[in-house]
Order: structure tokens, then C-alpha cells, then sequence
């Protein structure tokens, strides 16, 4: 384990030796927050959407020491253009009203502008030029829009998406086919949460996403509704098979990420943590039996990290800011991401980022981290205490790994063992 001192616009660290820093952008002053690598034609880029700033940025990668910045694309007014994704010349952006639908925490938290309207769905990209993305068509919810998304560049998109008539966002899957003209192709939802009176109210039930298909399968992580895995052989028509309930464990959020490792037949599940300071109850990273999908059965935590010497520190809570798992690498199948094996990248927030070896899926361990100082210039209203907030974290084919931050610059690190 090392402890690095800043050097120039970098800020310091600390690490373990199974990840090295090889670069660090500033990105003009935008906090970067969802990643997509994507590699054309022997040169390799980044495409980030932001949570601060209105817009997605492209940077050229081919060289990861020496990232260059190639574009910002303007994105609309008061809007959240937080995730991205890019496969097979195509790219999907997704666009969602600042906080969601609860507009009045949105206005607090994220900085909404209550009456200044804002745009929803998600748009696909032409990237036969990568460096200048060209629009073809977009795809409205009639709601707050989508939030993480799944498109792997062929004829289908699984969204989170707010659809008009609907508390909190459902599972549609999308015909992607043409591009420019997107329609949704099916629909499924947690009872409780149509609007029109046909059932019962249930506040809650919300698909933070994304749904990651997997043949005639989509696992999904349904929030406080639990882990559910749906038939999609009848695309019109998705049909629960099993679900895992997660309980009154973790955040308001519930389950935010799941990853399908089927040739194990394992799932790789993770909750969000929401509030500052340590005041959520237990979050929780878990491997999941999913061997009997009509029964997904846990059998393992994911050991939380444990502050290394150097930060001085009791339990990372001391640090402000969130502590908990966020998000994890998701391969998506796309050749220019990295599979996952044995080794699993997962943001936690002030911790930084830590890879788990799940060579034993019942005893899974933690094997290397990257821990950014706090950063010293705030770029948006959260978190209340600056702190580093690892947000989102993408590994590419070749080994390189892309850690973006609420405050902090893009980090590019490099994992040794892949």
C-alpha cells in the first residue's frame, strides 16, 4: 500500500500496488459521472455524461497517460444527462428531469429549477465518427425520463424508465432497430405502481436499473422491490420467474446494481448508499445463487472496506460525504469492455474504489483499492461536506480503468492483474 502526495493538478491518493494512477483529467471543470469505452477502428474513447453540467463529454483515450479532450456536446436545459452508452457506431444517452420525479428534494439536493422545464428519454447517436456524434432519434417516457439504461448496439434497449401514469421507474424494453425512430416494444411493472387506481398504492417500488439482459432473461434491480429476474422470450410480455428480497436492509434505494455471472450461475448484487454521515441503515454487497433462478438464494457478503492505516482513520464514515457501495463494472457483453472473472470493481463512494476477488463466490475478498484525497474545489452542491465521491467505475478491454467523482476529475488507473 503506498500513499501518493499530489502532483500538479493531481490529487493525492492512496493505494494498494494491483492498481496504478496513470493519468488524471481535469475535464474543463466538469465532474464526469457515467462512463462508456468504446474502441473504432484501433483508437480508443470515453464518453461521460455529467451530473453538475448539462451535456456529455468525449475524450480520446487511444493513449490513456495522455488523455485528450475532444468535445463537449451541449445537452438540454435542466436536465440530468448522467449515463451513456456506446456499442456498434451507436450511442444512447439517457435524459431525465434533475432528482427524478420528487421535485421538491431535487430542488434542494440537485440544484432543479422547478419552473424550467426540461427534456426526457433517451436519444441515440450516430458514432460512425466517434469524435462528433451525429443525433438520429430519441425515445420519450411522457415522465421524469430514464435513469441507467442497458444497449449493447443491437436491435433491443432495456430501460429505468419513468413512464406517464407510473410511480417511480419500470422495466421497458425498447425496439431499437431504427435508430431514429426508437419504440418501445414491452413493458413490466411491481404492482403498486400504476397511478390509474387498477391496484393497490405502493411508494417505493423503483427500478433504479439498469436491466441487464441475458438471452431470454433480464436480471433487474428493482430497489426496495428486491432483485427480480423476468422471462423476455415474449418481449410484449415480460414474466417474473424469481426474485430475491432484500428487505428493510439498505438505503430508501434498495438494490441499485446487479451483474449476471451465468457461466457460475451467480449474480453479483449491490444497494446504494443516500444519506451523508453513516445514517442509512446496513448497505450491502452480495453474491447471489442464481443456479435455481426461481429461487436466487444469497451466500455471501462482500466484507466492507477496511480503512488502510495510512488515512489514519476508524471506519471511512470519518471521512464525510457517503460511505457505501455505487456502482460496479458491467461488461454488457461488448467486446471492448472487460470481462469480469474473478476480479469485481465497485465504488464506494469516499472509499474510493476496491476490487473483491470472488474466486471463491462464499468468500470473497478484498484485494486492491485507489483512494482519492477529498478533493479542494467544489463543482457542485454535494456531498454537504467535500469529500471524494467515487461515482462510476468502467474497465476496458485492455486493462484500463475509469473512475469518475461528484467533484474530482476523470481518474485512469491501471489494473495489473488484468
Amino acid at each position: 500500500m503506498t500513499r501518493t502526495a499530489p502532483a500538479g493538478d493531481t490529487p493525492g491518493f492512496v493505494s494498494s500496488e494491483g492498481l496504478e494512477l496513470v493519468a488524471y483529467h481535469e475535464l474543463d471543470g466538469r465532474p464526469a459521472f457515467k462512463l462508456a469505452p468504446y474502441e473504432h477502428e484501433g483508437r480508443w474513447y470515453l464518453y461521460t455524461g455529467h451530473i453538475w453540467h448539462r451535456g456529455w463529454t468525449i475524450l480520446d483515450v487511444t493513449d490513456p497517460a495522455r488523455p485528450e479532450l475532444v468535445d463537449f456536446v451541449e445537452g438540454p436545459y435542466n436536465t440530468w444527462t448522467l449515463q451513456v452508452q456506446a456499442a456498434n457506431g451507436l450511442l444512447m444517452t439517457a435524459l431525465e428531469a434533475i432528482g427524478g420525479p420528487d421535485t421538491e428534494r431535487a430542488v434542494a439536493l440537485w440544484g432543479l429549477d422547478p419552473d424550467g422545464g426540461n427534456d426526457e428519454g433517451v436519444v441515440f447517436w450516430d458514432i460512425a465518427d466517434p469524435r462528433r456524434p451525429r443525433r438520429l432519434g430519441q425515445f420519450r417516457t411522457g415522465g421524469a425520463g430514464t435513469h441507467r439504461n442497458f444497449f449493447d448496439g443491437g436491435d433491443r434497449a432495456y430501460l429505468a424508465a419513468n413512464m406517464a401514469g407510473f410511480d417511480g421507474n419500470i422495466f421497458v424494453a425498447l425496439d431499437a432497430s431504427d435508430p431514429s425512430h426508437p419504440v418501445e416494444a414491452g413493458r413490466w411493472h411491481v404492482p403498486g405502481q400504476a397511478l390509474d387506481g387498477s391496484e393497490p398504492h405502493v411508494h417505493q417500488h423503483y427500478l433504479h436499473g439498469p436491466p441487464y439482459p441475458v438471452g431470454d432473461r433480464a436480471y433487474v434491480p428493482y430497489g426496495r422491490a428486491g432483485f427480480v429476474i423476468l422471462d423476455i422470450s415474449d418481449v410484449a410480455n415480460p414474466t417474473p420467474v424469481g426474485t430475491f428480497d432484500i428487505g428493510d436492509f439498505a438505503s430508501i434505494i434498495g438494490v441499485h446494481t446487479v451483474l449476471p455471472l451465468l457461466d457460475r450461475g451467480l449474480v453479483v448484487l449491490s444497494t446504494e448508499v443516500i444519506f451523508e454521515g453513516g445514517m442509512d441503515p446496513m448497505n450491502l454487497v452480495l453474491t447471489i445463487d442464481v443456479s435455481d433462478e426461481t429461487r436466487p438464494r444469497p451466500i455471501a457478503f462482500l466484507p466492507p472496506p477496511e480503512p488502510p492505516a495510512e488515512l489514519g482513520i476508524r471506519d471511512f464514515t470519518e471521512l464525510g460525504g457517503r460511505f457505501g457501495p455505487h456502482n460496479i463494472h458491467l461488461p454488457h457483453g461488448l467486446p471492448h469492455l472487460a470481462a469480469v472473472g474473478d476480479r469485481v470493481h465497485i465504488t464506494y463512494e469516499n472509499a474510493g474504489l476496491w476490487v473483491y476477488d470472488i474466486a471463491n463466490p462464499r468468500m470473497p475478498r478484498a484485494v486492491d483499492h485507489f483512494i482519492p484525497d477529498a478533493p479542494t474545489v467544489r463543482r457542485g452542491l454535494l456531498p454537504r461536506e467535500l469529500a471524494t465521491q467515487s461515482e462510476d467505475v468502467a474497465v476496458d478491454a485492455r486493462g484500463y480503468v475509469y473512475l469518475s467523482d461528484k467533484n474530482h476529475g476523470l481518474f485512469i488507473l491501471r489494473d495489473r492483474a488484468l
